[in-house]
């Protein structure tokens, strides 16, 4: 794989990057989604376990927001690859405490 950070999916990241896979081989839908359909419950591991490895747009507290593909979710921090319109999908992890809320699809 190219484009990525430390020479291909994994390279460069604490852990390999592997804990729970690699990047999607293709971009994220290219539409963005209203956050007023997303989902309001308190975001905790079990509501976005259910995203696993599905292309999920994530909403942060700090009014961010971007196509994330989790892989991996802890007891309180979830990491997989966000995407980055200049550099494609980059590795990234987030305390669960920083979403304000989250759709998949």
């Amino acid at each position: 794989g190219g484009g990525f950070p430390g020479g291909g999916p994994g390279g460069g990241f604490p852990g390999g990057g592997q804990q729970g896979g690699g990047a999607p081989t293709s971009p994220p839908p290219s539409f963005t989604p209203q956050e007023s359909q997303a989902s309001a419950f308190a975001v905790d591991p079990g509501g976005i376990r259910r995203c696993l490895y599905r292309y999920t747009y994530v909403w942060l507290n700090n009014g961010n927001s971007f196509w994330y593909f989790p892989t991996f979710v802890g007891r309180n921090s979830v990491a997989g690859w966000r995407w980055r319109r200049r550099w494609g999908w980059v590795y990234f992890g987030i305390d669960l405490r920083q979403i304000r809320s989250f759709q998949c699809f």
